[in-house]
Parts: structure tokens; sequence; C-alpha cells
């Protein structure tokens, strides 16, 4: 339930308050130059207090190598990861314990783990897990350098207009939702199975894990229910698959025609509101109002673009391994 992946696999572990997070990586071809510098750029995209509406948690987040590199290069076995959590502030969850924060998993966790889970932060289900798999993601991208992948948010409560939709949420106190699109180009034609190992499918798999998506669409997606099929049908204008149109979004029977792959995720707006509601108290039965105090983000969206792009270089890096585009031998 913390591994996904057939040949490029990951495992990750941790807690948000916990000692440290971690990732394992499985799979990864021997012989790629690696050193914890080329993680930098992307976590350093991750963290918070890098924007308006993001959370002012900072951590440090230096990938410790542990396992899978000698003399500066992948060995072929498993490499491990860890980040070390020095910024945290426990007892902004030690106060807030009896009543779960609503639209949160802070309910189904205490039912599911019988109380014995680790409530500090989200715990495990906290999005400071994405740590390791934005470091997964960059040793991906780097084993397929021929290809880009782009991820970017473009609407933010609603709005085009990115820091009018923001101003929404810091008026309202509240926070609030958005839109991200991905784009990927240089994809070879074939990657990708009919039916459950569909690009569609695996890729929304692991779209899914990430904390507070809510939908995913590929190409024209729901748009594709109001036309008619000549209109969505993409004309093939030439030997190398090459399409007029682009509906389908680079994907067609599950398998990648080599134009390019574009998808949306819809972000929905993050539990942890300053906003006062009112939920369950579960020590006394009763309803009664609360707000949510600690640092969390006005609008998570604004710091899933290189998560989203970590996740879909996992799965392509997978696909490639899979229908041998990627040597196990750098």
């Amino acid at each position: 339930m913390n591994s996904f992946g057939r040949i490029f696999r990951i495992s990750i572990f941790g807690e948000s308050h916990g000692e440290c997070i971690g990732i394992t990586i499985d799979g990864c071809p021997a012989g790629l130059l690696l050193t914890p510098e080329d993680l930098l750029p992307d976590l350093e995209r991750r963290k918070g207090g890098k924007q308006k509406g993001t959370t002012p948690r900072q951590e440090e987040d230096l990938p410790i190598f542990k396992s899978g590199i000698f003399n500066g290069k992948t060995t072929g076995f498993p490499i491990t990861i860890l980040f070390e959590n020095k910024n945290t502030r426990s007892e902004d969850y030690n106060k807030q314990r009896s009543i779960p924060r609503p639209g949160h998993a802070d309910w189904v966790a205490h039912q599911k783990f019988g109380g014995n889970e680790d409530y500090r932060g989200g715990g495990h289900f906290s999005a400071r897990l994405t740590t390791g798999i934005v470091a997964a993601g960059a040793i991906a991208k780097k084993l397929m350098s021929d290809l880009t992948i782009q991820a970017e948010v473009t609407e933010i409560a609603g709005e085009k207009d990115l820091e009018k939709g923001l101003q929404r949420a810091i008026d309202a106190k509240d926070s609030v939702g958005g839109i991200i699109e991905c784009r990927v180009n240089g994809l070879p034609v074939g990657l990708g199975e009919p039916y459950f190992d569909s690009i569609e499918s695996v890729l929304s798999h692991i779209l899914f894990a990430i904390p507070a998506v809510k939908g995913v669409e590929f190409g024209a997606g729901f748009a594709a229910s109001k036309m008619f099929g000549s209109e969505h049908n993409d004309a093939i204008e030439n030997m190398e698959g090459k399409t007029r149109t682009n509906h389908a979004g680079g994907i067609v029977g599950g398998i990648s025609n080599g134009n390019e792959l574009i998808f949306r995720l819809a972000v929905k707006p993050t539990s942890s509101t300053p906003k006062e509601q009112n939920s369950l108290n579960w020590d006394t039965g009763n309803t009664e109002d609360f707000s949510i105090k600690g640092r969390h983000d006005l609008c998570v969206a604004l710091r899933a673009p290189v998560i989203v792009e970590a996740v879909t270089a996992l799965v392509l890096a997978d696909f490639m391994l899979l229908e041998q585009k990627i040597k196990r031998i750098l």
C-alpha cells in the first residue's frame, strides 16, 4: 500500500513530524551519474514559504543517500533517500486532537488504525511525504533527458488570474483549490497497454495518490462529452502519427500516439482552513465551533506542479523500462 511501480518501483515511509521521511527506489538502471545536488532544483520548487499562499513551514530538505550510490553513480540496487524533519510544531496538533478536521483523513485514520496513528501534521497522510516522491521523480527525469515534462497552475478558486484567485482566499480567510495542467513532449509511440495498464489508468492511479487531488482528465476530458465524434476525432497527418488536433491528449486505446500528452487535475481546498467551522468533538460526542491553528497552505495547488511532474516521470520511466526504451545499464 506504500509502494508503486513495476520495474521502476518506489516505496515511501515516515510521518510529517517523525524523525524523518524518505523513499526507496528500486529498479533504477546502473551507471546513472547522480549527486544530491541533482535533486535540489525540484525539491526547492516543492518547499513551502516560497510564494504567497503557501505554508510558512521551512525544512532544509537536503537529500541523504543511504544506499544505491557508489562513486557518484547508481549501482542498480535500491536507492534509499532520507529527509530529516527539523521544523515541527507538534503542539498545534495536540490541541486539536479531539476534533478531527472535516475533509481531512483525521477521522478515517483514527477509525482504521484504532487511534495508533501518528496524527501530528497529518502523520503518514501528510503531503510532507511527497518530498521523497519529488526526489524520485527528479531521478526519473534524468533517465529521460529527451522528454520534457512541465506542469503549471492554470486556475485558482475558479479564476484564470491566479493572483485574483489567491486574493479571494486571503479576503475570506479561507482555503481555495485550483487546476493544474501537465504537458509531456517527446514521448515515443507505443507506451502503455489496453485496459488495465493504459497510460491513463496508471497515471490516474498515482495522480490520485497526491493529497487533495479530486479529479483528473486527459485531452479534451469532460468537454468531450459535449462534442460530435467528427469534432473530437484527431485526424492523422503523417506517418509519424502527428494529429491535426489533440483532443485525445496524446493517448489512444491506452497507448501513447507520439503527440503531446496533456492532462489536468482538480485540487480541492485544503481542509486546514483558519475559518471557523462546526464539527464533532469525539471526546464529548457533541459538535462544536472550532478553528484550525498552525501553519498551512491557503492553496495547496501552488506547490503541486513539481509533484505532478514527479509522478508523471515515475510512470513514464516505468513504461520506458518495460518497453526497453531505457537500458538497465547506462
